[in-house]
């Protein structure tokens, strides 16, 4: 499951994509994501009441994948686990979404990877070195912003500005690393042109743009229901657990 900023989207085992609708609060006007963080827990937990608990009905308790953010990893986790126990999960277990996208992208986990993430309230840059989180930087931005003030420039700069942030601030040469092997594009922001072309333009290695980006995250988290089975907390008939 992705609960992001414009967009919740799930997938299920056997039935693959099940969900992708506006995440807004079905009883009232409002969206309870924004920037990235859960703002209304009530809010969510009634959108996946009514639009994906019928779904998961069943002998078994479904076992939850769920996406974060990787710098508000542990508040957007809380929040989500009050919203998500609406579906009755035995274990709800996360995976940051940059290494979700890597994973649709087919990218292997071995080597450093840098992956720019263009929500629509939400960017970041995020180094993944052996699958792992090394680094990570973000700014409240995204496509939701163009036109009410913010310029696809500007996006287009912030990454540029955190890229370059991210380089100086690497020890380890894993950022040189990742930049011969290109740079990750996903999020809604790499179905801009002109996001595109001027990221090309400004940054120091080739952009890779993931196929279909705006739905990565939910995808890549998808194959990892299998080994997600496996972990601890998804056994036995307990409550649900991270």
């Amino acid at each position: 499951m992705d609960l992001g900023s414009a967009r919740t989207r799930a997938w299920t085992a056997g039935r693959g994509p099940v969900l992708d609708v506006p995440t807004v609060a079905v009883d009232g006007p409002g969206r309870p994501v924004r920037r990235g963080a859960i703002v209304d827990e009530a809010a969510c937990a009634g959108l996946l009441r009514r639009l994906l608990a019928h779904r998961l009905r069943g002998p078994a308790r479904p076992l939850v994948v769920l996406t974060t953010p990787v710098l508000d990893s542990v508040a957007y986790r809380t929040a989500a686990r009050s919203a998500v126990r609406v579906l009755g999960p035995r274990a709800v277990l996360t995976v940051p979404g940059a290494r979700a996208i890597a994973v649709a992208a087919g990218a292997a986990l071995s080597r450093p990877l840098l992956v720019v993430d263009v929500g629509a309230q939400l960017t970041e840059v995020v180094l993944l070195d052996e699958g792992a989180v090394a680094d990570a930087r973000r700014v409240a931005l995204g496509t939701a912003d163009l036109g009410g003030g913010a310029t696809e420039d500007d996006v287009v700069d912030a990454v540029a500005t955190m890229v370059a942030a991210t380089l100086r601030q690497d020890r380890a040469s894993l950022v040189p690393a990742a930049l011969s092997r290109g740079v990750l594009l996903a999020g809604g922001g790499a179905l801009r042109a002109g996001i595109v072309r001027r990221l090309e333009a400004r940054l120091p290695a080739p952009l890779v743009v993931v196929p279909g980006p705006h739905t990565a995250a939910v995808r890549g988290a998808a194959p990892l229901l299998g080994a997600a089975g496996l972990h601890p907390s998804a056994r036995g008939p307990g409550p649900a657990g991270w």
